[in-house]
């Protein structure tokens, strides 16, 4: 098996050499780095440094903007300068889909630019010039793959999986190493957060295999808002936070791009302490399947166990509840048969020790089905939802867990029990082991939305909230479109002022729709497929 981190049980960052966008330096044992973009138009100078300004005062320590043209690379210079008038040296870096005449105008005014493999048109081989520029001016590259945007070629052989999104980062790392150009960050997004993890797990496996170790950027794309972007997020980066991944994050939020910043830094310092503590027993490592799904076996027991669906444990009947064994790790050889386990932790690094824990009642042939269990004291509902979801998603990810049950013993909070129901089926939807509820596949917005993203994604809630079990692409424009919704059953895309296009699947069905108009014909359309129904009302 690939060996994709140091140890299952005990916390080492992965180690990267240092990677510099301006004076910032990501990997090489530098904390993990906080970034955001932002969402207005690159042309307009004065709302672009405005933001970027709120980025930096929340903690944004680099800030990426979108060059999808010439124009707008060349306003990159103009942005700068004003900064610079500011007092704001933030590193910035360009975003390029398409053109490679605006990376390397771009390259010119930033400390780093990105490109995607999937929608880098190279034909011209200009790849060796954006290179041989970033070289000379010492600007940082990011290979940023995307889960939806892979190439023809790419798709034809692998399809739109892991294993395609590796392939895809590989073949421009070797062009970079080819050219001795060692000043490159990694990233493989996702909607998908299991597709997301298993894609970095892989391609760590295999840069450790070939001797590479750059900087790698971590990130759930189209998240959305509230407490669903949130939570994605969380366990998405999260799970690989744990195991010593990654060294820049964004939190992708349809939000204000300052509104990222604090759940990030919240996330990187909750998993950033977890070294130096005593190690957890050793486990068979052996029998962990990190690149791919395999849900663990359990005996049924009641409605948990024997392939039922996860349930929260406020569901449970009292007479269920009542027969049960509580125990950590340490208690595993006293586990009796025909109870369920409720599985705590009091250990630092409290995440590696219950996976342990599933590794070794996998060794011992123990199949009674566990319910996850995480206790806090949080006064603030989101410290609640990022650390609840960074604890327990990886789990529910590898296949463990057939219950979940969190906890919050406080008494100066106003966190509901209403809030960590929702937040608990959050975690499972997150997860794809349980659909309660609609998703919505929805991008931060860039310099490119073609609309009010936040306040339409709001109103596409409001009205769709109720369906169970669909998911909804809500994208600001084409680039963003048929590709990086590509898990979405629905889309509604910007594309051009005033006009959306809905898609189903990737298969355009009603084109430059009126925008006042988009919304009503979205839910026809759900109609005419049979997929909706009528909201109930409470009397």
């Amino acid at each position: 098996m690939k060996k994709y981190c140091d140890s299952l049980t005990v916390f080492h960052r992965r180690p990267t050499h240092v990677v510099w966008a301006g004076s910032l330096g990501i990997g090489g044992g530098n904390p993990v780095r906080l970034q955001s973009m932002t969402n207005t138009d690159t042309n307009d100078t004065e709302a672009c440094v405005d933001q970027i300004l709120r980025i930096v005062e929340a903690g944004g320590e680099l800030v990426r903007l979108t060059a999808q043209g010439r124009r707008e690379a060349a306003n990159l210079s103009e942005i700068r300068r004003r900064l610079n008038e500011r007092g704001c040296r933030v590193p910035l870096a360009a975003d390029i889909h398409f053109q490679p005449a605006a990376a390397l105008e771009a390259v010119l005014h930033v400390e780093k630019v990105r490109i995607n493999p999937g929608n880098f048109n190279d034909r011209g081989g200009q790849l060796d010039e954006l290179i041989s520029r970033c070289r000379r001016r010492k600007v940082a590259l990011r290979i940023g793959v995307n889960h939806g945007s892979l190439s023809p070629a790419v798709m034809e052989r692998y399809g739109d999986t892991p294993e395609g999104m590796v392939a895809s980062a590989l073949e421009y790392l070797e062009l970079c190493r080819e050219r001795n150009f060692d000043q490159v960050v990694v990233s493989l997004k996702s909607s998908n957060v299991r597709v997301m993890v298993y894609a970095y797990r892989l391609l760590t496996a295999v840069l450790r295999e070939q001797g590479m170790n750059c900087p790698l950027h971590l990130g759930v794309t189209e998240a959305g808002d509230d407490l669903e972007g949130r939570v994605k997020s969380a366990v998405g980066i999260g799970a690989l936070l744990a195991d010593g991944l990654g060294d820049t994050i964004r939190v992708s939020l349809t939000e204000a791009p300052e509104c990222e910043i604090p759940v990030a830094r919240l996330l990187a310092d909750y998993l950033a302490d977890r070294a130096g503590h005593p190690a957890i027993p050793d486990v068979a490592e052996h029998l962990y399947h990190p690149y791919d799904y395999h849900r663990r076996i359990s005996r049924a027991v009641g409605p948990l166990g024997g392939g039922q669906l996860p349930r929260l444990w406020q569901e449970l009947p009292e007479k269920v509840r009542e027969n049960v064994f509580v125990t950590d790790i340490h208690g595993i050889d006293r586990i009796p048969e025909g109870k369920i386990v409720v599985l705590t932790t009091d250990h630092p690094h409290g995440i590696a020790e219950q996976r342990a824990f599933f590794l070794k009642m996998q060794e011992l042939g123990k199949d009674n089905p566990v319910v996850i269990k995480r206790t806090y004291h949080e006064s603030s509902l989101e410290a609640l939802q990022v650390k609840a979801a960074a604890d327990t998603g990886m789990l529910f990810l590898d296949g463990y867990g057939d219950g979940l049950w969190i906890e919050n013993d406080t008494s100066d909070s106003d966190i509901s029990q209403r809030d960590i129901e929702a937040l608990g089926l959050c975690i499972l939807q997150a997860t794809r082991v349980r659909i309660s509820r609609a998703e919505y596949i929805a991008c931060p917005g860039c310099g490119r939305t073609l609309y009010d993203l936040q306040q339409t994604l709001a109103r596409i809630k409001a009205r769709t909230a109720h369906l169970t079990g669909i998911k909804i692409g809500v994208m600001g424009c084409i680039v963003n479109g048929p590709g990086e919704m590509a898990d979405a059953d629905y889309g509604y895309v910007g594309a051009g002022p005033g006009r959306i296009t809905l898609y189903k699947g990737r298969e355009v069905v009603r084109r430059n729709i009126p925008q006042d108009e988009a919304l009503d014909e979205l839910i026809e359309l759900l109609r005419e497929e049979g997929v909706w129904k009528d909201p109930v009302l409470n009397e």
